[in-house]
């Protein structure tokens, strides 16, 4: 089967992903580039950090970075800045190795990471509401 981008598709550009089983069946189905799942994934909201639009994750190395960027962003609502926390991958085989984040965020050439999240509506909206 043929593979292809229904957002791709839909705007216009490229949208061909690849084959995948069953191979003899000329049929197209849909799926999801990269891109796009970036897109879909930053309109979910963190369930570690819910009223978190923005997630700083600096190298747990660079203390002198992370101390600076907590005290640049104290205050500013929205956005969190943490160390990186995940300790280094045990060697395995290349065929087992996977990302494990969803959310892959974009990458500074600073040394932090920047993950974007949609915060969730506060309390009382209109799903809350209670007719009489």
């Amino acid at each position: 089967m043929k593979v292809v981008c229904a957002s791709c598709e839909r705007e216009g550009k490229p949208s061909y992903l690849g084959e995948r089983e069953p191979y003899d069946n000329p049929a197209t189905t849909h799926g999801i580039c990269p891109r796009h799942k970036e897109l879909a994934l930053e309109t979910l909201s963190s369930q570690s950090f819910p009223d978190v639009e923005m997630l700083i994750v600096v190298s747990r190395n660079d203390t002198d970075l992370y101390e600076y960027l907590l005290q640049r962003f104290a205050g500013v609502p929205g956005v969190k800045v943490i160390p990186e926390r995940r300790q280094p991958d045990r060697p395995v085989e290349e065929r087992d190795r996977k990302e494990r984040r969803i959310r892959q965020g974009t990458v500074s050439a600073l040394g932090y990471t920047v993950v974007r999240f949609k915060r969730k509506p506060p309390a009382g909206n209109e799903t809350d509401r209670v007719d009489l």
